[in-house]
């Protein structure tokens, strides 16, 4: 344990956070050199992680949402080291939704989270790279579109500091009388589909959007994309209502769900849309998303529902 050197990349939202602070102070006590860099603007993350690679740390922690583990994620899957030259990845949720950590079953509250971090050894991680018409994005968590991608991108950041995920469901309740499907084709290697979807779920985890489980039997380490397209749905928008109570959402949706597994998928839509990149919305009528296999390491829960 003495020895150890992590980097904590935190989120300035979440700087007065007095867990996350008597957390580091926890940690120190037991040995780990640990430090905080505070994210502000755009390239900080990058700057902090060159720095922490620069330094020999074992451990970048990433503290924040799921924008945040991605941005963390990121910065280190698009440089030229391979995933065991590289420090292993670790995350304390901190987000609004949370949607990663949610599925992978990582602890809510900092300390917890940290001690798991350094019990656990570090797993492989997968994750999403996507070309959109040449711009190259990384993502760890799920890449979305369709209704509940405009209903994220959409949401008021004062709402989902009140209401946190329900939020979400605010949001989308007002939107329901203006659902417009997005017409695309999509294709993997022994899978092809065509038509109006209202939602979309590329998934290395299991949900995003602040719940909306769209891959629920996603995995993080076997080299795989799980896609779930949720086509347009016929009928008037209260027989659908009705579907949803009395089954619940989920059930509802596994009625007219179409999914596969693939190492890849294309998506060629017939006006631009959006995918939501955990948090990071990327308009294109053009996308390639491949599953990079164990670009990274992880420290997760052994027995996390995430892990093969």
């Amino acid at each position: 344990m003495r020895g150890l050197r992590w980097r904590l990349i935190l989120n300035g939202k979440s700087t007065g956070n007095q867990e996350v602070r008597e957390a580091v102070h926890a940690l120190r006590e037991q040995g780990v050199t640990l430090e905080v860099r505070v994210t502000w603007e755009d390239g900080d993350a990058e700057r902090y992680v060159a720095e922490a690679i620069e330094h020999g740390v074992d451990t970048i922690i990433a503290a924040g949402g799921d924008g945040t583990l991605s941005e963390v994620a990121e910065t280190l899957a698009h440089r030229d080291e391979t995933a065991d030259a590289l420090p292993s990845l670790g995350l304390v949720p901190l987000g609004t939704a949370n949607d990663f950590a949610t599925a992978a079953g990582i602890p809510d509250e900092p300390l917890q989270a940290l001690q798991m971090i350094l019990a656990q050894a570090a797993r492989p991680l997968d994750l999403l790279r996507i070309d959109a018409e040449g711009d190259l994005w990384w993502c760890a968590n799920v890449a979305s579109g369709g209704f509940g991608t405009e209903v994220t991108v959409e949401t008021d950041e004062g709402l989902k500091k009140v209401l946190g995920g329900l939020a979400y469901l605010v949001t989308g309740i007002s939107r329901l009388g203006r659902i417009e499907p997005i017409r695309a084709r999509l294709r993997t290697p022994d899978f092809s589909w065509e038509g109006g979807f209202i939602a979309l779920g590329i998934g290395n985890g299991r949900q995003a959007g602040g719940g909306q489980v769209l891959c629920p039997e996603a995995l993080v380490d076997d080299g795989l994309l799980d896609v779930t397209v949720i086509p347009e749905l016929s009928g008037e928008v209260a027989s659908t209502l009705a579907a949803l109570v009395r089954g619940g959402k989920q059930g509802a949706l596994e009625q007219v769900a179409e999914r596969t597994r693939a190492p890849w998928v294309e998506i060629d839509a017939d006006e631009p849309m959006t995918l939501n990149l955990d948090g990071e919305p990327v308009k294109a009528r053009r996308f390639r998303i491949d599953c990079v296999a164990s670009r990274l390491r992880m420290h997760l829960p052994l027995d996390s529902a995430l892990l093969a």
